[in-house]
């Protein structure tokens, strides 16, 4: 009889009890018909984000995620003037890894780890910080705390296409003219030399010997210049010495160091081999270069890496996509094993909360859904990125791993000889004054030499101006 007292009792407690769905849906509660707003760049992750995880989310806490994807100049320009002038527009912002040392000098991020910590009923359970990958250390304030939850991480590397340094044809003729195997690149001579043989094939092919990320107007060639080939060459965090705040050779930097200036010469000679619009080329281009079939080798940026090898409705190389490490001069890959240098960019970025934001628990919890592990494997697939641990192992990335010539696996075992972009608050000011003298070595209006000791004096020049170096 007690038992069936208890049992009774228990029913209808449980019939008396509002109902409890999960902890999407009662967290959401609050903010039913609220609408956040986002900006970033329209990458492939950023897409995903878009198309596949904002409306889900919306479906499990009935909070309305508008989420704008335009160019990179016009994410940044938009999410900065928005942050400076307090307004609000935005709840939460695109913070590439190389500027967010700029935005927390300017105390423009909400504090994520301390508003979880006040707000123990936003914390969401399969939440949890300790299961990125290190890349979100690179979203730390001073405190140690998180002010950006990552949403895509990947390195860039050195793509080629496997069908034409496979081909016994280009094999032989290959050997014939240069006196040695046809080979993935790992030196720049033979770089230069398997651009020279494929981009003189045929006058009526459209085929040409590398991609160069090197718009003659856009930081993208900065970026490519000072992140992706000065570090092969030994000429780490832009050459700018990270004591002093020197940039020329004469006050202690290295930014026109005869390293450099070897490395501006091998880069910019490429352009002779690569397709015509190697000059108006940002990453996005490079990588639309690259699936059309149109190069044979080039540095690439990860996140393109995945589609490029395996989807036929985007690119006609599916199948014929080769992924190696970049080439380096002799003591690099030493230093960067040891920690001292890297061979190359890791690239990625994080979503933060302005201060400005009205929305601002609302896009914590946006924040902690779009952070679960449940949802990385399928964006990981669609955008060759990986921000959590336990995404490499997962059986939807093995096997578009084993399709994309082991990308991933390349980023799991070889990240950490990847670096990304040095932690400068005055990023933004010195790629300013440093690019166009880059642009003008692409143009041909100055020399490789010339424009980095004009680049040099102006970054120097520059850190004076704020204060970070002396006279």
């Amino acid at each position: 009889m007690l038992k069936f007292m208890l049992a009774t009792s228990a029913i209808a407690l449980a019939l008396g009890a509002p109902a409890r769905a999960d902890f999407w849906s009662d967290a959401g509660a609050k903010y039913q018909g609220v609408t956040i707003r986002g900006v970033s760049e329209s990458t492939p992750p950023s897409n995903y984000v878009k198309d596949v995880l904002a409306p889900q989310f919306t479906e499990k806490t009935g909070i309305v995620v508008e989420f704008e994807t335009t160019s990179w100049d016009q994410m940044f320009d938009k999410a900065i003037k928005d942050m400076e002038a307090n307004s609000g527009i935005y709840d939460f912002v695109y913070i590439e890894q190389d500027i967010i040392y700029s935005y927390l000098a300017r105390d423009f991020l909400v504090d994520i780890t301390q508003t979880l910590k006040d707000n123990p009923d936003l914390q969401a359970p399969d939440f949890k910080f300790e299961e990125f990958t290190t890349f979100i250390d690179n979203f730390r304030g001073e405190n140690g705390n998180i002010f950006g939850v990552p949403m895509e991480a990947f390195i860039k590397v050195y793509l080629y296409r496997k069908d034409l340094f496979e081909d016994p044809a280009h094999i032989e003729a290959f050997k014939a003219k240069y006196g040695y195997d046809l080979a993935p690149a790992t030196t720049f001579q033979q770089w230069r030399d398997n651009a020279e043989y494929f981009a003189n094939l045929s006058q009526d092919d459209e085929l040409w010997g590398t991609t160069v990320q090197a718009s003659s107007g856009h930081p993208a060639a900065f970026y490519e210049f000072f992140e992706s080939i000065a570090p092969t060459y030994g000429v780490y965090d832009w050459g700018i010495d990270g004591t002093t705040y020197a940039a020329s050779v004469d006050k202690g930097g290295r930014m026109n160091s005869p390293e450099a200036k070897e490395a501006l010469k091998f880069w910019v000679g490429l352009l002779e081999f690569a397709p015509p619009e190697a000059t108006a080329s940002t990453w996005d281009e490079v990588a639309s270069t690259f699936a059309a079939g149109r190069a044979a080798q080039g540095w690439v940026y990860g996140e393109n890496a995945a589609w490029i090898a395996t989807n036929p409705e985007k690119s006609t190389v599916v199948g014929k996509v080769g992924v190696a490490l970049p080439p380096m001069v002799e003591g690099v890959m030493e230093a960067a094993e040891k920690g001292e240098g890297y061979i190359g960019y890791y690239d990625g970025g994080a979503f933060g909360i302005p201060h400005s934001s009205k929305n601002k628990e609302a896009a914590v919890l946006w924040l902690e859904f779009i952070g679960q592990a449940s949802v990385q494997a399928d964006w990981a697939v669609a955008g060759s990125r990986v921000v959590h641990q336990a995404t490499y192992d997962d059986p939807k990335v093995q096997e578009v791993n084993a399709k994309a010539d082991g990308y991933f696996d390349l980023m799991r075992d070889k990240g950490y000889l990847f670096k990304g972009a040095p932690e400068y608050p005055f990023h933004a000011q010195v790629r300013e004054v440093v690019a166009p003298f880059i642009y003008e070595a692409i143009v041909g209006t100055m020399t490789p030499e010339d424009a980095l000791d004009a680049a040099a004096a102006a970054a120097d020049a520059e850190l004076i101006k704020l204060g970070y170096a002396k006279e």
